[in-house]
């Protein structure tokens, strides 16, 4: 059983690295501005799902493997980049078609089709895993039952406060767009400036050390 006193503290813990946008928070309102809030939530629900088995990793032991491995980091990093990049390039080219897609009865990058890029984004992101096999381990007592179960709550606890806070910021920036879209000029270039924060996000996270955690 995980120490009370422990998991509050985690928890507070937590909620102030949350409240500090970081680069999940700039991925999930870049997606709200280039498609809405449905896009938005469904990032934050698939980054969310991505992140929870980033804890399953960390919790049996696999996490710290990533932690050790610079050439394991690496790999992991450069995918994540890659398809972030790859997502921003294509939001960016087909800014010109967001009018039409916001008014279509079944508008890109929403339903499972955004659930499953945020799961990638989500999985395929390092520094989340190297945090959580630092940080984590902190809060454990040993003395009190398993150490992996204790992780994983802890690990759970957090996703849940960061998939809440996240999805603050989503619906946030939708309803901005909600403006926006009332001019395809605006609306284009909506499009554009989410697409390049994307690509600039997996640009920073190529070209970034291991030593940053977010």
């Amino acid at each position: 059983m995980l120490p009370t006193d422990h998991l509050v503290a985690f928890v507070l813990a937590s909620v102030v690295l949350v409240l500090i946008p970081g680069p999940t928070v700039i991925f999930v309102v870049s997606r709200a501005l280039a498609h809405g809030r449905r896009s938005a939530l469904g990032t934050v629900t698939g980054n969310s799902t991505g992140s929870v088995v980033l804890v399953l990793l960390v919790a049996f032991g696999l996490g710290s493997l990533v932690e050790r491995s610079l050439l394991v980091f690496t790999v992991i990093k450069l995918v994540g980049a890659a398809y972030l990049i790859y997502l921003g390039v294509r939001t960016f080219l087909e800014r010109g078609q967001l009018a039409d897609l916001l008014h279509s009865s079944a508008p890109t990058g929403h339903g499972r089709h955004v659930f499953l890029q945020g799961i990638i984004v989500g999985v395929t992101n390092p520094k989340a895993l190297v945090f959580y096999a630092a940080v984590l381990p902190q809060f454990v007592d040993p003395y009190r039952g398993s150490v992996p179960v204790q992780l994983a709550v802890l690990g759970f606890a957090f996703v849940l406060i960061a998939g809440l806070l996240d999805g603050v910021w989503g619906l946030a920036a939708g309803t901005a767009r909600d403006w926006f879209a009332r001019s395809p000029k605006r609306l284009r270039a909506l499009g554009g400036t989410g697409g390049l924060t994307m690509v600039g996000l997996g640009v920073g996270l190529a070209v970034t050390g291991r030593a940053e955690h977010q």
